[in-house]
């Protein structure tokens, strides 16, 4: 009898954030999940951002101006901890939906203020945090409030129906993350997009087919692309002049939700700038056939030529091992040290620790990447 490979449905939520308001916009994602689930989804995939909402504000207002800044902080201000209370309510939502979700959002870390990242989280149909992607480099006008990300989320979570992925906006378009993503077989990719783009390159909904349409090409999966959209209350608080209330209003410029097969067809949308959720039905044969013709992480590639090395390992902003040499740790050292991701601190000769994992094994070798509880596993841990 063989193998059968699984049909599933998958929902790309297309909703305007309930604009700057975490406990909202998180309320509004819980229900959105809980309607998909009802509607038969195995994946709920949700807009860049969602939770509180995208920073499109400098789209329209100079960067160091009172309404730009006023927003920004607001931002910060209605960012999400992972983990933390509103996750915690969407791992309920999953839960109950019986769905993976991918959803967007703005985070900040424990303990911190003043920076920001642009995160996609992956949630399990049993609620479990699986993994997080930060988008690696900000675009555009992003840059004033986001940090780059961590390199981690570049390796998929492992779902039920193979490799899930995820990228946010313009990093569906790097051709070195989407190969890292083939080699790792990736069945199904979530592209997270924002609920407006600038005027200065081609309207969002052009952007998001060509995209959506080239992963699939290139990666041989399904891809689901999960646009935001802007409501009557955003605009009311971006506060723009007659010109750009127009641009915000016109449908080339947000909405575009679409799901794509790895053939390359449009199977579901695009939906226009209205809310909605998209269903698709995805057959995950289609992927078989069209690996069978180009499977650039195997036969249809040639590692001789052509290669690829991702670096997965965090670079501290901190390292306070030269105190730790010379005496105790001092409190900002071992706050540092709690967090994981801001600093490092050595232990003392007299104490030594375990090793650090080796991110660049010798030839031959798969990297030993550790487990981590909001990333998730690494590729070791993966199979692969």
């Amino acid at each position: 009898m063989g193998d059968v490979e699984p049909i599933i449905r998958a929902a790309a939520v297309q909703a305007a954030s309930v604009f700057l308001d975490r406990e909202a916009s998180t309320a509004k994602a819980c229900e959105l999940t809980a309607r998909a689930g009802k509607g038969g989804a195995t994946l709920v995939a949700f807009p860049e951002g969602f939770i509180p909402a995208h920073p499109l504000w400098f789209h329209f207002h100079p960067a160091t101006s009172k309404v730009a800044n006023d927003l920004s902080v607001e931002l910060f201000e209605n960012a999400v901890e992972i983990p933390g209370p509103q996750v915690s309510l969407l791992q309920d939502a999953a839960r109950e939906a019986g769905a993976h979700v991918a959803i967007g959002m703005c985070e900040k870390r424990p303990g911190t203020f003043g920076t920001l990242y642009n995160t996609l989280l992956f949630l399990g149909p049993d609620g479990r945090i699986l993994s997080r992607h930060q988008k690696l480099v900000p675009t555009v006008g992003e840059r004033l409030v986001h940090a780059a990300g961590e390199p981690r989320g570049l390796v998929p979570v492992p779902a039920s129906f193979g490799a899930l992925s995820g990228l946010i906006c313009g990093e569906n378009s790097n051709p070195l993350a989407i190969s890292a993503l083939t080699m790792q077989y990736t069945r199904v990719h979530v592209m997270s997009w924002p609920s407006h783009f600038p005027t200065s390159g081609a309207p969002m909904r052009q952007r998001v087919l060509v995209d959506s349409q080239a992963f699939a090409q290139m990666t041989k999966a399904f891809v689901v692309s999960a646009c935001g959209t802007v409501d009557e209350h955003a605009i009311e608080r971006l506060q723009v002049d007659e010109h750009h209330e127009a641009l915000l209003r016109n449908d080339e410029f947000c909405g575009g939700s679409t799901i794509v097969a790895p053939d390359s067809s449009v199977v579901a949308g695009p939906l226009g700038r209205e809310e909605d959720i998209l269903y698709a039905d995805l057959d995950l044969e289609i992927g078989v056939r069209m690996k069978l013709r180009h499977d650039f992480a195997g036969h249809y590639n040639r590692p001789d030529v052509f290669q690829l090395r991702v670096q997965l390992a965090r670079s501290p902003l901190l390292d306070l091992s030269a105190h730790a040499a010379v005496g105790a740790p001092s409190p900002i050292a071992q706050s540092a040290e709690g967090r994981g991701d801001r600093g490092v601190l050595e232990p003392a000769p007299s104490q030594p620790g375990p090793p650090e994992p080796s991110l660049a094994p010798e030839t031959g070798a798969t990297p030993a990447v550790p487990f981590d509880p909001v990333f998730g596993p690494g590729p070791a841990e993966h199979g692969r």
